[in-house]
């Protein structure tokens, strides 16, 4: 009984492991990058506008083309297109399977792509027509060599050869080559893909929310042993870990306040500007108990505050040249990373509460030019593991522009998004050799290994002060960054590698300076997909100031699902991004209302002369691991909750049966896995008591 009961547990576990991972399309070129907008349109390959190609690559492919020497017109006319699909916006979904490079992009095949979220494949059997048309057509260097996927066939040299010789029938070469539309991925039938638009859904009614805390915090990151803890830090340098009470139980958030589970006060300097600005949990923590602190310190009072310059002779820069900045002295005030271990103070890292504050070990240390604009979020990529680092340009003594052209320069970290490798120690000759700001490796993926005009940790550039990002929890290639800014308008940026931001030749979508000093031309630029005009925010201090959210991907407020949420700093302005299509990259938005439940834990503080809760200044947002969002204000921690609490309407609401998300909602990939493997395993336990009371 105990064999038969542990091949089923093998099998269990096997079963998990098949499920299929959520795959998301988006334009997207195949080395990753977003696609650039082209001032003028390519001569050879149909792709105008926003492209993967240039025109150097345009060339290339037209030279490819016209070596295959095609005699058949039609069979010509469909190869072209095949060729052409490399400049699509939409390549990196087209010739990636698993991660793995495809010659061809996945031809349409009807007959796995009934459900295709494109408009015309319900129709079209694009690999039919490939295989109809070229099947005894004379191709040079055939770009339908049977050995793709591991699939037999005949070896090819270049030399001309036909598909009939190559395959032995329309459903082998389909079954190499077709493909569907399936889970949110797409294929192509010849045409430039475009998805279908229904039109953008209406706006939720309002949002309905919760206080849970009384709190003042600037970061959450949820355990990542999938408890209903989190961790909550501010920017003063402390950490806690705290207990999250469930959505009704009228309970609120279990914090010990006297009690952190990491003191870092004595380290970090903490003022309007500066403090503890990102925490990020290992995703191995409950194994290995690692954790990462991301702040600001001031050389003139910890010793253990020392680094390089921002400014340097690399970028152009003297720091004695620079003027100081409301009496500090450039580099006086340094960004910092390190890393804790929360090992020995339990039995196992996931039950402890409270972590060594001795570092471990430094990941990062970099002198500030001046004392503004210095982001400092941390996160963990969900798909890569490795660690995101939101830098801002450096500011300015009068918070204006970006006068030593910092985000724009290569060589210059400010004003960039970088991505370290913390897992990876790089020897002393490493570091030197690249020229790298403390203990960490480099993706071998990073940009610079195909732009050395790079600094190996960059992975996006042009940022003025991002403030808050975050990954889609069901689609992991959408990184979302507010980034803050200067004097028109707010915005958010689909971050993608490479991309180039366009501070400070532009602010959001308006031209903010010229070029400049800058040889990167404006048509590389990646416009934002969301933001705001400060002439939309109304607040007493006359400022806008954007932070970042999340995707909603919770099941308890249906209407909000799928949504990017975000909010002003200063206005207390709750905004929800919908695209349309989906997967487009493609957003509107609009300005939600929101109230306080009124059975909400804690009571809501409330706008003079309104009912409608006062959020304050709104720092930041956070994510549980039932994907749940809070929203972190001065003033407290606030849960998003059901729509009925509040008294709005949602159709996809069962109100009836709140323990249970309505048949309407979509939950990600990742809750289904969550519920399968839940129900596997009461399963297993069930069969174990079963076998247990007959042995």
């Amino acid at each position: 009984m105990m064999g038969g009961l542990l091949a089923l547990v093998i099998l269990v576990s096997s079963s998990l492991l098949m499920f299929p991972s959520p795959t998301a399309s988006l334009p997207l070129c195949t080395d990753s990058r977003s696609p650039s907008a082209l001032t003028t349109p390519l001569t050879f390959c149909p792709y105008n506008g926003s492209t993967c190609c240039n025109s150097t690559q345009d060339s290339q492919l037209q030279k490819q083309f016209q070596a295959m020497n095609v005699s058949d017109s039609a069979c010509a006319s469909i190869l072209k297109s095949i060729l052409c699909a490399k400049c699509d916006p939409f390549s990196a979904g087209l010739f990636t399977v698993d991660t793995v490079p495809r010659p061809v992009p996945i031809l349409c095949n009807s007959t796995v792509s009934a459900n295709s979220s494109q408009s015309n494949q319900a129709e079209t059997d694009f690999c039919s027509t490939v295989w109809d048309t070229c099947q005894n057509v004379s191709i040079f260097n055939s770009p339908f060599a049977p050995s793709l996927q591991g699939q037999a066939g005949i070896p090819v040299n270049a030399s001309f050869t036909k598909l009939t010789s190559l395959w032995q029938s329309k459903g082998d070469f389909c079954k190499a080559f077709g493909g569907g539309s399936l889970d949110e991925s797409v294929c192509f039938d010849g045409e430039p893909v475009k998805l279908n638009s229904t039109g953008a859904p209406s706006p939720p009614k309002g949002l309905c929310l919760e206080k849970i805390g009384n709190g003042s915090y600037l970061n959450m990151a949820a355990h990542p042993d999938g408890s209903n803890r989190a961790f909550f830090s501010d920017q003063k340098g402390y950490i806690w870990l705290a207990t999250i009470p469930e959505q009704g139980s009228g309970g609120s958030l279990e914090i010990d306040q006297s009690s952190p589970f990491l003191d870092l006060t004595d380290e970090v300097h903490f003022d309007t500007q500066f403090g503890m600005m990102g925490i990020a949990i290992h995703p191995n923590f409950a194994e290995n108990g690692r954790l990462f602190a991301s702040f600001n310190c001031d050389k003139s009072k910890w010793p253990g505050c020392s680094g390089r310059c921002a400014c340097n002779s690399d970028v152009n820069c003297d720091p004695s040249q620079l003027p100081s900045d409301n009496g500090a002295q450039p580099c006086q005030y340094q960004t910092v990373i390190a890393e804790y271990s929360a090992n020995g103070s339990a039995s196992q890292p996931s039950m402890a509460k409270s972590a060594n504050p001795v570092e471990v070990r430094r990941i990062f240390t970099m002198g500030l030019p001046f004392t503004a604009h210095h982001g400092g979020q941390i996160l963990f990529g969900p798909a890569d593991g490795y660690l995101y680092f939101m830098m801002g340009d450096g500011g300015s003594p009068n918070n204006s522009g970006d006068p030593y052209n910092f985000s724009q320069n290569k060589k210059s970290l400010l004003g960039k998004i970088m991505r370290l490798d913390v897992d990876n120690i790089p020897s002393v000759d490493q570091i030197n050799k690249l020229g790298l700001w403390g203990n960490y490796s480099i993706p071998s993926d990073n940009p610079f290994t195909e732009d050395n005009g790079l600094q190996p940790e960059i992975w996006a550039l042009g940022m003025r002060n991002p403030w808050r990002c975050s990954f889609d929890a069901a689609r992991p290639s959408y990184f979302m960054c507010g980034d803050v800014g200067q004097d028109i308008y707010e915005e958010v940026d689909l971050i993608t590698k490479d991309g180039n931001y366009g501070w400070h030749v532009y602010e959001g979508p308006y031209h903010y300076a010229s070029e400049g000093n800058t040889s990167v031309k404006a048509e590389n630029f990646i416009l934002p997909v969301l933001g705001y005009n400060h002439s939309q925010v109304n607040n007493k201090l006359g400022s806008a100031s954007i932070t970042g959210g999340y995707f909603y991907r919770s099941t308890t407020d249906p209407c909000m699902y799928g949504r990017y949420l975000y909010a002003d700093l200063y206005a207390g302005a709750l905004w929800a991004g919908v695209e349309t299509p989906e997967n487009s990259g493609n957003f509107t938005s609009s300005e939600i209302p929101f109230s306080c439940a009124k059975d909400s834990p804690i009571k809501c503080n409330s706008v003079q002369g309104s009912s409608l809760p006062s959020l304050n200044y709104i720092y930041s947002f956070g994510e549980d691991n039932r994907k749940d969002i809070y929203i972190l204000a001065y003033n407290g921690v606030y849960r998003v909750v059901r729509p009925s609490r509040c008294s709005y309407t949602c159709p996809k609401e069962n109100v009836t049966d709140v323990s249970t998300p309505s048949p309407s909602t979509q939950p990600s990939d990742a809750s289904l896995l969550v519920y399968r493997y839940s129900s596997l395993v009461c399963l297993v336990a069930s069969l174990w008591l079963f076998l247990w009371g007959n042995m």
